[in-house]
């Protein structure tokens, strides 16, 4: 009897070493998923900034050309204004497309001034914006790539029972807005 009871013992330590052993694993790839997913929001906030900074040299160069556009460079300096200071990551994704609608909308207004189009100035600074603006967009994919997988494990069953033990909660995906879907106005 004692060697039945010595084997059960062993087949239930066996069976709780398993169990501890997955809700450790479990709850270290959500610690990583959660600490990738941050990691990478902090990337696409790298490429904000550097956005941020080039901006206003854009602004500063157009201004020299197209003078009788104000109202568009002020709609520009606003939402850059706006995206800087925004708060949290729906806010600041709003305010990040806002931000590119205005900048896409620059750029277009841009093809009307010929002498704009050949400074050397304004194509290095567009050429600047766009590499940063490609960098922005390979940032949120892979943002949206770790959030998604964060997303997956929290909703998947069993790690779900272990998401809700210890509070895990999904992120936000940073999204674009349908006025990004639409192409650029441009009016005269």
């Amino acid at each position: 009897m004692t060697k039945n009871m010595n084997t059960s013992m062993l087949i239930i330590l066996g069976i709780l070493a398993l169990i501890a052993i997955f809700f450790i694993a479990t709850y270290n790839s959500f610690v990583a998923l959660i600490n990738r997913s941050k990691e990478a929001w902090s990337d696409i906030d790298v490429q904000l900034k550097r956005r941020y900074d080039l901006i206003p040299n854009l602004v500063e160069t157009v201004k020299g050309y197209a003078t009788h556009e104000r109202e568009l460079l002020e709609k520009v300096t606003e939402a850059r204004s706006k995206a800087m200071q925004a708060e949290g990551l729906k806010e600041k994704g709003e305010a990040e497309n806002a931000l590119s609608q205005t900048l896409k909308t620059l750029f277009a207004v841009s093809e009307n001034y010929p002498d704009l189009k050949a400074s050397t100035n304004f194509l290095e600074l567009q050429r600047e914006l766009t590499d940063t603006e490609d960098k922005i967009q390979a940032a949120r994919r892979f943002y949206n790539g770790n959030v998604r997988d964060l997303s997956i494990k929290i909703e998947s069953f069993p790690s779900n029972i272990i998401a809700s033990m210890f509070n895990f909660k999904k992120m936000d995906l940073f999204e674009i807005d349908n006025n990004e879907r639409e192409p650029v106005q441009v009016k005269f």
